[in-house]
């Protein structure tokens, strides 16, 4: 038979189960968009920014099964979206990346957009694929998409010549997706090993990550079989339920919060899942790991790469559980009692959130007023993305979460601008559910124009954005040592001019007396259809666990002379101004 390269893309597309397609049509993409067009399966959504629909397809992959997909022209779109694999990449999200290419059947150089995408792509996919015949079509897109969701997922990028997507060609037959079985084979020898020691550790504790956010299950079962406390990476915030006794928040070292900091306290044994020891999961690698490491990942390059691991056990997180969980249950230990662990996690939790909410504020809003009340009115289901910067770790430490991935992060690509768009990808996704965007305002205004896709296709995201008219968690870093801030303070931005131009509500916030009813306003109209923009007149005079003790850890590494000489100048700074 024969047929175009654009229509063997779209039953390709369907056939993995693509529901939705991000980007911005141009002269290479044309037949591609025109052919989505006739799918009742494939909805293609027009960003403003090649950038946003990248962050919207990670926002798809993060929170349900379908795999986020960009549609993109070469070059110039390419680069736009890279900032969105680039996060993907480096988060272990699949993302699958379509791009139209110039003509190699006519003989030209100099095309426009020509440029070799191989090399531009390689250091953010998994894999690039381009296309030489129309045959090739339909396999190399299964191919594509296996690759991404194998091992640890990632983006993949697939480039189809137009000349492929005008004409049509010959293809023997069209070719249905079969899923293959996904490889559960675990090493038993040693899931008996780390069995045995974790039962002898005196203290053993538990750390999981994005790796482990769909194993929750079995992370909580070993948990209260060993009486273990468990704390979580950032991206992985949501693969230990905030409402489980044992959870204690974002990691266990000088700058996680005091339940984590005391639950881990004399660790002997530290169970460690899908997570990578990265600098902003450790605090800049300020957490103290036990000798007795046993650390699973599906991904085997991670395995000693900042702590040395006793045990390190290769497999997907749910996989690997399941037997630890099997073979603890098999050995008949006596469950152990955690009940003064739970009250001291309890206890410091408490104490820790009273201390933000001790007074509430006439002119600016608290962050503790603010999360008390955002967790009171939303229901447990609700999706909660945020973006890079203090707003951050303000949601982290101070947002209980309770559904597994129902907290979305950019993490070690650690893009701003991640937010809004990605918001829009999870309310595509999910639009039955509540879906919250905390965003800093100078990533919001990156990206915060993508609010025009959200009225465009009715998505009733509610966007907080914290207003303080500075870069923040660059300045709190500024500030401290400093005592300067340098190319952190904002322009006078006008929020509510950015709602009008988007056709988006808007709500003012300006002070704790407002809380309440501001955020019950903004469900009312998101759950009409429209995105609601809220300008959280935001107090961020209190620094984070993570900004103190960031500073400290890195401080403490440096050479005694340079720790002199910086001690000395941010004291004579602060002295004399």
């Amino acid at each position: 038979m024969k047929k175009t390269g654009a229509f063997l893309l779209r039953y390709a597309l369907e056939q993995i189960g693509v529901t939705h397609t991000f980007g911005i049509p141009g002269v290479h993409t044309t037949e591609i968009y025109d052919e989505l067009n006739k799918s009742e399966q494939i909805t293609p959504v027009l960003v403003t920014h090649e950038g946003g629909g990248a962050f919207m397809a990670d926002g798809v992959s993060r929170t349900s099964d379908s795999i986020g997909t960009l549609v993109i022209v070469p070059a110039a779109g390419t680069t736009h979206a890279m900032s969105g694999m680039g996060e993907a990449f480096l988060d272990g999200i699949p993302m699958l990346v379509i791009s139209g290419g110039t003509r190699r059947d006519s003989g030209r150089s100099y095309q426009l957009h020509q440029m070799d995408l191989r090399e531009l792509v390689k250091g953010v996919t998994k894999g690039y694929y381009l296309i030489e015949q129309h045959a090739d079509i339909i396999p190399t897109i299964y191919e594509a998409y296996r690759l991404a969701i194998s091992g640890e997922p990632g983006p993949v990028f697939v480039e189809i010549p137009v000349e492929f997507q005008l004409f049509q060609g010959e293809v023997p037959k069209l070719a249905v997706w079969e899923s293959k079985s996904s490889n559960d084979r675990v090493d038993m020898g040693l899931v008996k090993e780390a069995v045995d020691m974790l039962i002898k550790a005196k203290k053993p504790c538990i750390y999981v990550g994005w790796g482990a956010v769909d194993a929750s299950v079995f992370s909580m079962s070993i948990a209260d079989e060993l009486g273990a406390a468990v704390s979580t990476t950032l991206q992985g915030l949501s693969a230990m339920p905030a409402n489980h006794p044992l959870h204690t928040g974002v990691g266990f070292g000088p700058s996680a919060v005091p339940a984590g900091q005391k639950a881990f306290a004399g660790c002997d044994c530290l169970l460690a899942v899908g997570v990578r020891f990265a600098e902003l999961a450790t605090a800049s690698y300020g957490i103290q790991v036990p000798e007795n490491l046993i650390h699973l990942d599906i991904n085997p390059a991670v395995f000693d790469k900042n702590y040395p691991t006793k045990i390190a056990i290769e497999g997907d997180a749910q996989v690997v559980l399941k037997a630890i969980w099997e073979e603890l249950s098999q050995r008949n230990e006596p469950k152990r009692e955690y009940d003064e662990l739970k009250a001291i996690i309890q206890r410091e939790k408490q104490k820790y959130f009273a201390s933000w909410t001790q007074s509430p504020l006439n002119d600016l809003v608290s962050p503790g007023f603010f999360f008390r009340s955002l967790r009171q009115q939303l229901p447990d289901d609700t999706f909660v993305v945020v973006d890079d910067g203090k707003h951050t770790f303000l949601t982290a430490e101070l947002f209980p979460v309770h559904k597994a991935r129902h907290f979305i992060s950019p993490t070690d690509f650690n893009c701003m601008g991640y937010c809004i768009p990605a918001a829009i990808g999870v309310k595509l996704k999910h639009p039955d559910k509540h879906v919250v965007a905390i965003v800093g305002d100078g990533a919001f205004l990156m990206t915060g124009m993508e609010l025009l896709t959200a009225t465009a296709y009715e998505l009733g995201i509610m966007v907080f954005v914290f207003h303080d008219g500075e870069l923040g968690q660059i300045s709190q870093f500024q500030k401290i040592p400093l005592n300067r801030k340098t190319c952190t303070l904002i322009g006078k931005l006008k929020v509510e001019g950015v709602a009008t131009a988007t056709g988006a509500a808007f709500l003012p916030l300006n002070n704790d007396s407002e809380i309440d009813e501001t955020i019950s306003k903004a469900m009312q109209i998101s759950q009409k259809g429209q995105a609601v923009l809220i300008d959280v007149n935001i107090d961020y005079t209190r620094k984070t666990m993570l900004t103190k003790g960031v500073i400290k850890t890195n401080l403490a590494r440096f050479p005694l002379s340079e720790k002199l000489r910086f001690l000395a100048r941010a004291l004579k700074r602060h002295l004399l101004g």
